[in-house]
């Protein structure tokens, strides 16, 4: 599906009056630019990626990408906690399984007979949240992914860096400076705890 300027201007308006009912939970004025999106899908090796997930999908701006990036046969999982961009979600991706809840993605994902997940992209503000929930939601998604898997995320600070190079090998934290605000995408690597 081709994104025209009237699609564009409606994602915007629709995002930024979503932002205002809940600035907590939706963590910017505007979607994520398509100098975000390329950054975040092309850090994904899409022939080995059999089962992804994308944690608060918002307008699909990187949603699209994700979609003439993956491979036929791939299961993308979509999260969208606000309502009328869920509902969005589902109408234009109507291929991608849709949840209301990220902090389910283990349900999720039992639902969908998926044991691991290869890649998660996560547009979450995880600064935003209490840290009983994001620690809850990072060690969620260390879970769900299968050994040496991918969790792409990106933050408008670096404050997640400590967080999460507890349980990921942090492959790169790239600074996209044409996004509104600009952001940092973290790329980690899942790796493997020995107590």
């Amino acid at each position: 599906m081709q994104v025209g300027p009237r699609t564009r201007i409606h994602d915007q308006i629709l995002f930024l009056s979503r932002f205002l009912s809940s600035p907590g939970v939706i963590g910017s004025v505007t979607p994520s630019s398509k100098f975000l999106a390329k950054r975040m899908v092309d850090a994904v090796p899409w022939d080995q990626v059999r089962y992804a997930a994308e944690l608060g999908a918002g307008t699909g701006a990187i949603t699209a990408s994700i979609r003439k990036a993956k491979r036929t046969n791939a299961t993308v999982l979509l999260f969208e906690q606000d309502r009328r961009l869920r509902r969005k979600l589902r109408r234009e991706y109507a291929d991608f399984p849709c949840y209301p809840d990220c902090r389910g993605l283990e349900a999720a994902m039992r639902s969908e007979n998926i044991d691991r997940l290869d890649c998660i992209l996560s547009g979450l503000p995880f600064f935003n949240f209490p840290q009983e929930v994001r620690d809850h939601l990072v060690d969620q998604v260390y879970r769900a992914l299968r050994p040496g898997g991918l969790f792409i995320a990106f933050q408008y600070s670096r404050q997640m860096k400590r967080q999460l190079g507890e349980l990921f090998e942090i492959e790169q934290i790239a600074f996209v400076p044409l996004n509104l605000p600009p952001a940092f995408v973290y790329v980690c690597r899942k790796r493997e705890l020995h107590d």
